[in-house]
């Protein structure tokens, strides 16, 4: 049984735009899934990647035009300037590792449920209460949203270490057991065709 690690960010717009597909593709193809949410900033900064606010002008001008095509191609809304953008990352990752390790509700709807939060309903990732509200929408207890927290914090900076130690450099990136590596939402399509066999 082939396994993915989906290092992903709740801040990133391109994490919005693959919804539940990551959780459809490895279910198609028999393969496990661990949820990893990082903190991006870091892995940017170490990378020799930029804050989307610090690129070049030109790079922010395509960032724009892309995303609008890419939601354009999933049919999802997305708000290109959400008023809660950029926010801290950190209490909705943590939320999402507590949802994980409780196992009692939909984790692809959950992940989704915050990123959509974000970009499609300009509400503020950070707050408990908007927190609580994608929990109890995809099935798992608000009092996640508290619970944890240092076990939280410590696997969102473990993720984090991981993901620089292992080549991670943006958000979604996907790493299978194999070590093959897939960067972007617009590569969901190749992740699939890897794990069918046929690349």
């Amino acid at each position: 049984m082939a396994h993915i690690d989906y290092y992903f960010a709740t801040i990133s717009p391109y994490t919005y735009l693959c919804g539940v597909r990551p959780a459809e593709i490895a279910a198609a193809h028999g393969a496990t899934l661990t949820y990893r949410p990082i903190d991006l900033m870091q892995v940017f900064s170490r990378t020799g990647g930029q804050a989307p606010a610090d690129r070049h002008p030109s790079r922010q001008d395509y960032r724009a035009q892309d995303l609008r095509r890419r939601a354009m191609a999933t049919g999802k809304p997305l708000i290109p300037k959400p008023a809660f953008f950029p926010t801290n990352p950190a209490p909705s990752s943590y939320a999402i590792i507590a949802a994980q390790a409780d196992g009692s509700g939909d984790l692809a709807a959950l992940v989704a449920g915050i990123t959509r939060a974000c970009w499609a309903e300009d509400r503020d990732i950070a707050s408990d209460d908007v927190i609580r509200d994608c929990l109890t929408a995809a099935g798992f207890p608000a009092a996640l949203a508290d619970s944890g927290l240092l076990a939280g914090a410590e696997a969102y900076h473990r993720n984090t270490e991981d993901a620089v130690r292992l080549g991670v450099f943006g958000a979604p990136f996907f790493i299978t057991d194999s070590d093959e590596r897939f960067w972007g939402q617009d590569r969901l399509d190749d992740l699939e065709s890897y794990l069918a066999g046929r690349t």
